[in-house]
């Protein structure tokens, strides 16, 4: 199975005002909140998602992707 390398920036969009804005993903750590530049609501993960980026990102976070590579579904932790 051939890996594929893993994303490290993602589009982040708010659920409240629709703003969109490319953040580098930690490699090592969720991310469990995060304040909206534009309108500075406070994210946090939808429920069963492990990070902000797994919730309202374009990409998962590093760990999510790693562990779909080896045909595993987790999060990081």
């Amino acid at each position: 199975m051939m890996e594929t390398e893993v994303v490290l920036e993602s589009e982040i969009t708010c659920p409240e005002c629709g703003f969109k804005k490319r953040e580098r993903m930690p490699v090592d750590a969720c991310q469990w909140f995060y304040e909206c530049e534009h309108c500075h609501s406070l994210l946090k993960p939808k429920a069963g998602d492990c990070c902000v980026f797994c919730s309202y990102g374009s990409v998962p976070c590093p760990p999510v992707q790693l562990s779909s590579q080896h045909g595993q579904k987790g999060c990081c932790q």
